[in-house]
């Protein structure tokens, strides 16, 4: 089976006419991923399809804002990444990772607790052509928890305040850390400090409101 075959397999809970296409990122030096194909998502949904995407959604099929912000970041200051072995966590489609890759990271760890998401990294790396050794997939980052980490970067996963606590396991696993988030307003969490808001939105487009547009980076560093 394709690549693109496997993921159209794993999006069939979720709606049965859902698939992937290869979709170029915009502003990000050509990267592109196996996202959701835009066309099926356009049409009336049943009662019954909204009640499987609730329970199915297949996170990694989408490039999340937070997500793509994070990557143009890396991109345009490859500065945080270069020469350095980085764990991308919450990977979902492996955006920021890759765009890690593409800055000349010495190595990048795509970490996620979803086995599709570290499948759809997978195959988004292949998408782009890298075979170099220089990249791994790893599940719950509390099992074998890799070591020498020089940057965690995390795009998205602060959606519910429930979440931050992980801003506290992040600085247990490296010195330095990314964070990008749309959602957690008042974000007052030192040694985490701010380092800008930059407008993006969600491929394919969901559509949300403009406050989820906003996409707030975050920076922790030292000991």
């Amino acid at each position: 089976m394709s690549q693109a075959g496997e993921l159209n397999r794993f999006l069939q809970p979720m709606l049965d006419d859902a698939r992937v296409s290869a979709q170029t990122l915009p502003d990000c030096q050509g990267l592109k991923l196996w996202l959701l194909d835009p066309e099926p998502l356009k049409r009336p949904f049943t009662d019954d399809e909204v009640e499987r995407i609730q329970t199915f959604p297949a996170y990694w099929g989408f490039c999340w804002a937070s997500g793509l912000v994070l990557a143009r970041q890396l991109l345009q200051q490859p500065h945080w990444v270069l020469g350095k072995r980085v764990l991308d966590f919450g990977a979902g489609s492996g955006v920021v990772g890759m765009a890690a890759l593409m800055a000349g990271a010495k190595e990048v760890i795509f970490c996620d607790i979803d086995p599709q998401a570290l499948i759809a990294c997978q195959a988004n790396v292949h998408l782009n052509q890298w075979h170099q050794p220089n990249w791994r997939l790893h599940g719950n980052l509390l099992d074998n928890t890799p070591d020498d980490i020089d940057l965690l970067i995390a795009a998205d996963v602060l959606y519910d305040r429930a979440n931050l606590p992980l801003l506290k396991l992040f600085r247990q696993h490296a010195s330095q850390v990314l964070v990008a988030d749309s959602r957690i307003k008042d974000f007052d969490f030192p040694p985490y400090a701010p380092l800008g808001v930059k407008p993006a939105c969600t491929l394919p487009d969901l559509d949300e409101s403009q406050e989820f547009r906003s996409v707030r980076l975050y920076q922790a560093s030292g000991a």
